[in-house]
């Protein structure tokens, strides 16, 4: 098994990746909080997590993957009241907004999706159990954690505790602390119509960090292997999760590898509805953009790598998937579109393992990428010249399912549209009439147009023919 080396964040180094059990890696991935769409810059985590599941299962391993969903939270519940509905109405329709929305990007589903509003009793558990290490307190029906009496704290984030301050980064909520530094584990209701469980601990409802140091418990009992989400949830959330089950298993690891995607930006901003670059999925779909370009866009960059995203970009995605595609029809015109010949001779071995090599180098995807760019311009080139047999031809048709392993953007069936070759055939005759009324300008920017379709064109003594790069 070719050796992978992953970024930890809580080491700040790459490091070689090992498993507790390779047949079932256990990974936890925060999900979203279901109040309303998610918008580009949450999706661009949930790629990162569907590149990272994709990689390791092209790399030889087995997963046991879990995404939580925050179902329950400040804003669902001041939205349920709003709408006099249930929480459980409230979040129903927004969950499978999310689900639609995953799929719609080709994002794989995982083994596990735990409810926050299904975990209370394991939520119940991990209080007791801090309890017992007096590391929390109660105060006005509510309970909170002592981050002084957890010496470990700010190990993840590299934070000082002692010159922690009240402020934008992390929690001051409207709950009375004896340290304005501390967390809630459990809310006392406070807005009437509220939701809120019965417990030892009396009327309340879980706070946001509690809930996935109880979901991870319930899913897998113990440690996990890697723990993912975005940047901004590395402090306070995963901090916070590793104090709170850290503090309450002292003697148990946690997490070995802890992965964290960087911000996405919007025409070099931050996203923001003021300025009018705030997207959510099915924004740029209603203004026409193919979700493949938008997935290739997502996971072209590496994850590590602050993105700018903007609609010029994804227009480039559109060009760039056209290009890879172009060499797959023509790879899939040679044998006849039959999947069924695909097979390995080792033609393109060397190519794959250059794949392989950059997405095992701590999911280099804009380097896995580019080897399949300089790839497809040797395949077009053998290709033109008839210089593949058909083995060779059976083994990139392996090579293109294998690669889209983890792009999830090619298509490997004969268009049942023939609208596409309508729109050459077209274009190709105004070029022919701009030609004959010597509107040589028209012609040459038909030709350009083309080219960047991928479409090549060979004038001869019979009539223009046309071919894909």
């Amino acid at each position: 098994m070719l050796e992978v080396k992953l970024f930890n964040s809580y080491t700040n180094r790459k490091e070689v990746f090992k498993p507790e059990d390779p047949n079932a890696v256990k990974i936890y991935s925060c999900g979203p909080t279901v109040y309303n769409f998610n918008h580009i810059g949450n999706f661009r985590s949930y790629i990162f997590t569907d590149v990272l599941r994709r990689s390791l299962k092209l790399l030889g391993y087995k997963l046991d993957q879990t995404m939580n969903i925050t179902d329950i939270e400040d804003k669902i519940i001041a939205e349920s009241i709003k709408q006099k509905v249930t929480v459980e109405e409230f979040t129903s329709k927004w969950i499978k907004i999310f689900f639609e929305d995953l799929e719609t990007l080709k994002i794989e589903k995982l083994e596990h999706y735990p409810k926050a509003t299904d975990s209370v009793p394991e939520m119940m558990d991990l209080i007791d159990k801090l309890k017992e290490q007096n590391l929390i307190y109660e105060k006005e029906g509510s309970v909170y954690y002592s981050i002084a009496n957890f010496k470990q704290y700010g190990k993840l984030s590299k934070i000082d505790i002692d010159g922690m301050k009240s402020g934008t980064r992390y929690e001051t909520d409207e709950y009375t602390k004896d340290d304005l530094r501390d967390f809630v584990l459990w809310k006392s209701p406070k807005l009437e119509g509220e939701k809120f469980w019965e417990t030892k601990y009396g009327k309340g409802r879980p706070g946001w960090h509690l809930e996935c140091s109880a979901m991870i418990r319930k899913i897998y009992s113990s440690g996990i292997d890697i723990h993912t989400g975005g940047i901004d949830l590395l402090f306070p959330h995963h901090e916070n999760e590793i104090a709170q089950t850290c503090g309450a298993y002292p003697h148990e690891h946690f997490v070995n590898l802890w992965m964290h995607c960087e911000h996405l930006l919007v025409d070099n901003q931050k996203m923001s509805k003021s300025l009018g670059n705030y997207y959510t999925l099915r924004d740029l779909i209603a203004k026409g953009y193919d979700p493949k370009a938008i997935r290739y866009l997502l996971l072209s960059a590496h994850y590590r790598t602050k993105l700018n995203f903007s609609l010029k970009s994804i227009d480039e995605s559109t060009k760039a998937i056209s290009k890879i595609q172009n060499t797959l029809t023509r790879v899939l015109e040679g044998v006849n579109f039959d999947l069924t010949q695909k097979n390995e001779n080792g033609y393109s071995e060397a190519y794959y393992k250059d794949f392989l090599d950059a997405i095992a180098d701590d999911l280099n995807t804009s380097k896995a990428v580019g080897t399949i760019f300089e790839f497809i311009k040797i395949i077009n080139s053998k290709l033109d010249s008839n210089a593949l047999s058909k083995d060779d031809i059976a083994d990139l048709l392996s090579y293109f399912i294998k690669i889209n392993g983890l792009l999830g953007i090619l298509d490997f069936e004969k268009s049942k549209d023939d609208s596409l070759d309508s729109e050459i055939q077209s274009l190709i005759d105004k070029r022919q009439a701009a030609k004959k009324t010597k509107d040589f300008a028209l012609a040459d920017l038909i030709r350009n147009d083309l080219s960047e379709k991928g479409i090549i064109l060979e004038d001869s003594t019979t009539g223009v023919k046309w071919k894909r790069k």
